[in-house]
């Protein structure tokens, strides 16, 4: 591949197996598209795919993915801890190689409007494509959700950029854009309380007055009996993962509650976890290029 675009749909699936290999089925065995990993997770039923290619075959593949889980999921029967709003909740374009931001965007924009014309699914831009600073934020249009999509769509301020002014009766609607890489990263807490992993989750995030480019919410691991910290990075480069940890086991104490373990959902850029080594490790003057595998790959 010359020309190398990230995607990272995330689909509103995350129990039935069967549902879950048929969606990803369209991104093997094709040309130009590379299947990078898929994850689900139960509590959150949820599914996160991670896959790379050049432009038009990579937006090919995401076309039959989507038209598979509109087919297969009907929201008016999902729970999950996650919020969503749609079967397809969010798809983001990130460039990676010989790739601009820019390229991204508009690869968004035509990308949105043909899932609204073949699907008749709402659309709304986000991120560095939202087409008003109130769209930027995932969380703002995602509000209210599935349920609550129904009239919301209908306001003014709430016409999608792409599709009809109606909310599809199964499949709900979808976000598209571009932005930097995103690391999914969960912190678990030993308590079964949900009211405290929500209390810190608004402490650590940047609307609550946290932790800046940190979006979090308190989740509910039931078949574990503990909670957890969800934490979406949005730009690693500014805040480290190893903030949000420490944060994290600071607003914790407050309540008695121990960390008992963190994870990395989907794909993780190595710079990442290589700043968080270095800053336990105590490493002086560490950089990338002490690392033997950067190295190499740029041979």
């Amino acid at each position: 591949m010359n020309k190398i675009i990230e995607c990272v749909p995330n689909f509103s699936e995350g129990r039935d197996f069967e549902k879950i290999e048929k969606i990803v089925e369209p991104f093997r065995g094709k040309e130009g598209v590379k299947l990078l990993d898929y994850s689900n997770d139960v509590d959150h039923n949820r599914m996160v795919v991670t896959l790379v290619g050049e432009p038009e075959p990579l937006c090919k593949a995401l076309l039959e993915a989507i038209g598979v889980a509109v087919k297969l999921i009907d929201l008016n029967h999902h729970q999950g801890q996650h919020p969503r709003m749609g079967a397809v909740d969010v798809v983001p374009f990130i460039p990676i190689r010989n790739s601009s931001m820019d390229e991204c965007i508009a690869l968004s924009k035509d990308f949105g409007a043909k899932v609204a014309e073949l699907y008749n699914i709402p659309v709304f831009l986000y991120e560095k494509s939202a087409s008003a600073p109130t769209r930027e934020n995932l969380a703002n249009i995602r509000k209210g959700e599935f349920e609550g999509m129904a009239e919301k769509i209908k306001l003014p301020e709430w016409k999608p950029d792409f599709g009809p002014a109606e909310r599809h009766p199964t499949a709900g609607t979808v976000a598209i854009g571009a932005r930097m890489p995103l690391v999914a990263y969960n912190i678990n807490l030993d308590t079964p309380s949900l009211e405290i992993a929500h209390d810190i989750a608004k402490k650590i995030r940047f609307i609550g007055g946290g932790l800046r480019y940190c979006k979090a919410m308190g989740v509910e691991l039931k078949d574990r009996g503990i909670t957890q910290v969800s934490i979406n990075m949005t730009d690693f480069t500014k805040t480290a993962l190893y903030r949000a940890f420490e944060l994290v086991r600071i607003e914790a104490r407050r309540y008695g509650v121990n960390i008992v373990g963190s994870e990395i959902i989907g794909l993780v850029p190595m710079e990442a976890l290589i700043d968080t080594a270095s800053y336990y490790l105590g490493l002086e003057h560490f950089s990338m290029q002490q690392v033997l595998e950067s190295r190499i790959m740029e041979q």
